[in-house]
């Protein structure tokens, strides 16, 4: 009788132990991500990554800041391992927020160029986007463009198109005008600019390329990424306004044109680090970047090493080496310089 109960004490503790073992394992093979980006390209990277290493990605979907604020509301119980979103402005308003740790790694380091992430580790860019001139092909030529500086000559008055100041892409912009040129000189563009604009600044950089198509003006300041997305749309009309349209890179005899990434850190209280850590390690890996060049449009993070026969018709460009740090950094005096300059 002693012995049958001692067995199925035995017999106990090891289910316990088994039970306790699974449920590690079944834990730390996930992963979470809150993400601003929302490509159906994404989710078939996270699916291959799955597939390679057993860890399950699951992900939230959301504005950015809505994001940076909720794993701020949840602190040490929020269950998100990687933020990640577009822009190294909000990536830098995420580290800035204290929601994000470091994330070292040799792997990383190697795979992501040093402008292209932070300093102190606590994120990583894994696609790279210009920010360029989009020009009428029928009414500019390429000859006549030159920097983003040469957008103030009165010459552009009535003929420019750009978003509002709200929006993060123009304000890194201006940030690393700022950065190059000093405030002085950014708040006389911003306002020289804003004075040349065809019509108020309004809609997303696909309505400013639509409006150069239509007429409504001749140049455009938008992401190049953007213009993937219009040629290969469903919509016969996008389609057509993408072969209206050219892509000029400015600033080539000097600093180079803007760039800027999309990317991801790893969040303060994760619970999976090095599952997350892994996750980074492939999207700015050779599987992940030769896909998002011809899924996304968006260039890799060796800008010159895409086989996109699209983002090669573009032609090759000299890009801005300005650390992207700089341009989190000085958002809140683009921010100011934009309202100097009455830009809205």
């Amino acid at each position: 009788m002693k012995s049958v109960r001692q067995y199925f004490i035995l017999i106990t503790k090891v289910t316990f132990c088994l039970l306790v073992f699974q449920s590690g394992i079944a834990k730390a093979a996930e992963v979470n991500v809150y993400s601003h980006r929302h490509y159906e390209a994404d989710d078939a990277l996270y699916a291959k990554f799955t597939k390679e290493t057993g860890i399950k990605v699951n992900i939230v979907k959301a504005s950015a800041d809505a994001l940076i604020e909720r794993i701020k509301a949840e602190g040490k119980d929020s269950p998100a391992d990687i933020l990640i979103t577009a822009d190294a402005g909000r990536l830098v308003r995420a580290q800035s927020a204290g929601i994000l740790q470091e994330a070292k790694s040799k792997i990383l380091d190697k795979q992501v160029p040093a402008n292209m992430r932070d300093d102190s580790y606590h994120w990583y860019g894994f696609t790279v986007r210009a920010r360029v001139l989009i020009y009428s092909k029928e009414r500019i030529k390429p000859s006549e463009l030159d920097t983003y500086e040469d957008l103030a000559d009165p010459k552009w008055k009535g003929r420019l198109l750009a978003r509002s100041s709200s929006n993060i892409y123009n304000q890194s912009l201006l940030a690393s005008i700022i950065a190059n040129n000093g405030k002085s000189e950014a708040i006389k563009w911003a306002s020289a600019v804003r004075k040349n604009m065809a019509r108020p600044p309004e809609g997303s950089d696909r309505d400013q390329m639509r409006a150069v198509a239509a007429g409504i003006g001749d140049v455009a300041i938008a992401n190049t990424y953007y213009v993937g997305l219009l040629v290969n749309s469903s919509s016969p009309k996008d389609r057509e306004v993408a072969s209206k349209v050219g892509v000029y890179f400015p600033n080539q005899k000097g600093r180079g044109a803007h760039i800027n990434v999309s990317g991801g850190g790893l969040v303060k209280w994760s619970k999976n680090k090095s599952n997350a850590i892994k996750l980074l390690e492939f999207l700015t890996g050779p599987a992940a970047q030769e896909k998002f060049p011809v899924t996304t449009y968006e260039f890799p993070l060796q800008i010159s090493s895409t086989d996109s026969t699209l983002l090669k018709s573009w032609g090759e460009f000299k890009a801005d080496t300005l650390s992207l740090s700089k341009l989190g950094e000085l958002n809140s005096e683009a921010v100011k310089a934009f309202a100097l300059a009455n830009w809205k």
